[in-house]
């Protein structure tokens, strides 16, 4: 990557240009600025809005210079994943079948600019976000800050890849089974996939029916609180509804108090069978076991009886793709593999899907049974180390279904059982690789995740922007 590259985080980004000492345009500028220089080699960007984010920047500080309340994002250089509508951007879901760019902008993006953001581009994604490696016939491979040779993960891959190199503060990803968590791990980010429900999927009803959820990548805890913040709340189009926070207050209120004494499990056992952890990422939860001990937390080994989740994840899981690819404009264009995933999935009709939303209910009745005992549950984020590029390479749909199990193994459960879950960095390994361990928290226990990943942050500070390599 050249010389590391220092950024400013969301908060400090935004207390700057609130109180002068930095315009949005300069911070937008900077950012361009990284992103023509660093992009080229990790192709974390899709499209870059150059004129288009200046024209935004410029809009901030005249909004400042007249006196205009200011959002708790204002001047915030922000990218968004090629999932979500960014209006005059062809929403291209990671591919090229797309062509025509959209009217107007996602519920989530509109969030973000009345707060003050600014939109400086969309991030790379495998197409339909079907893998968790970001790999496509399109953007070609997204390399990870930490190690060009090596895979950010997926399916939010090309955001993670541009904040862990610090192009900007903050990317927004999307998790329909890891993928916000898997690539955070990947990039040591700090990622949260919020309960289900609790983030909007406007203009679309689901997002791969109880699966999918949006959210952002940060390189600390608090900014992404105060993000999530911002997009927080469901509108009467969408399907699913979130409840109240326990214990009320917002995520960056939670990321500031003490999270009081916690009973926290942890297990290594993955939950798809068949997969073996990887030493590094169990000594990871064996090793923040014993800090959050030192912290004052009740911590025990659990072995909880997971579910199988399979019966309820697959069906959405090809639906979510046919469903996406039915609204195309080009379908002719769409990659091999997904053409082959679509003709798989063609028994994964509406009324499988929903019989599928049903057993995802079960699924959560009997997950959650581990939140008798506990009030947190820590695993691995991820089975493996990053891989190499191409890991996929010359797959079709079943071969990279597998291939990506240890990916998923202890993630994909939690978009079916709708729990809060995040991946919490704990720095480089002895590989030199970012390594996470995933905290789950009860259902809509949001605050209680974000409060105990701020103590870990303080307790053991991560790097906030991947070296130079």
């Amino acid at each position: 990557m050249g010389e590391q590259v220092a950024t400013p985080g969301v908060a400090d980004t935004a207390r700057e240009v609130a109180a002068g000492r930095l315009s949005a345009r300069a911070a937008t500028e900077a950012a361009l600025a990284r992103i023509r220089e660093h992009d080229p080699r990790l192709r974390a960007f899709s499209e870059v809005l150059d004129d288009a984010a200046l024209v935004e920047a410029d809009r901030r500080d005249a909004a400042r210079a007249g006196g205009d309340a200011l959002g708790p994002l204002h001047g915030v250089p922000v990218a968004i994943k090629a999932e979500l509508d960014v209006a005059g951007v062809v929403t291209t879901f990671g591919g090229e079948a797309n062509t025509t760019p959209a009217a107007a902008d996602a519920e989530v993006v509109r969030r973000l600019r009345a707060a003050g953001a600014v939109v400086v581009g969309t991030t790379t994604m495998p197409e339909f976000g079907a893998f968790p490696y970001t790999e496509s016939a399109s953007r070609g491979l997204t390399r990870n800050p930490w190690d060009p040779t090596r895979s950010p993960g997926g399916s939010s891959g090309g955001s993670a890849a541009a904040v862990a190199a610090g192009l900007v503060p903050v990317a927004m990803g999307g998790d329909g089974g890891g993928s916000i968590r898997i690539p955070s791990a990947f990039c040591g980010l700090f990622g949260l996939k919020p309960q289900r429900g609790r983030v909007t999927t406007a203009p679309h009803a689901h997002l791969w029916w109880a699966l999918g959820t949006s959210g952002p990548l940060t390189r600390s805890v608090r900014d992404a609180a105060v993000v999530h913040d911002v997009i927080d709340g469901s509108l009467p189009s969408d399907r699913f509804r979130a409840g109240p926070l326990r214990g009320g207050g917002t995520l960056a209120q939670a990321a500031d108090r003490d999270p009081g004494r916690l009973r926290v499990g942890w297990s290594t056992r993955p939950v798809a069978r068949g997969v073996r952890p990887d030493p590094t990422v169990v000594r990871a939860v064996q090793e923040t076991a014993a800090l959050l001990r030192d912290l004052g937390h009740d911590v025990v080994e659990v072995h909880p009886r997971y579910p199988d989740p399979t019966a309820a994840f697959v069906p959405q899981f090809f639906a979510g793709i046919r469903a996406e690819a039915a609204l195309v404009e080009h379908p002719e264009r769409l990659e091999r593999r997904t053409r082959e995933t679509c003709r798989l999935g063609a028994w994964a009709t509406p009324w499988v899907a929903e019989r599928a939303v049903a057993a995802s209910e079960r699924v959560s009745e009997r997950a959650n049974r581990v939140f008798d005992d506990v009030d947190v549950l820590l695993t691995p984020a991820v089975a493996h180390r990053p891989p190499r590029l191409g890991v996929l390479d010359g797959l079709g749909t079943v071969a990279a279904s597998w291939r990506a199990l240890p990916a998923i193994a202890y993630a994909a459960l939690w978009n079916v059982a709708g729990n809060p879950a995040a991946s919490v960095p704990c720095g480089p390994a002895a590989d030199g690789l970012p390594v996470s361990v995933q905290l789950v928290g009860r259902t809509d226990d949001e605050p209680t995740l974000v409060s105990l990943s701020a103590q870990i942050e303080a307790a053991r500070p991560w790097p906030l922007v991947a070296p130079a390599r």
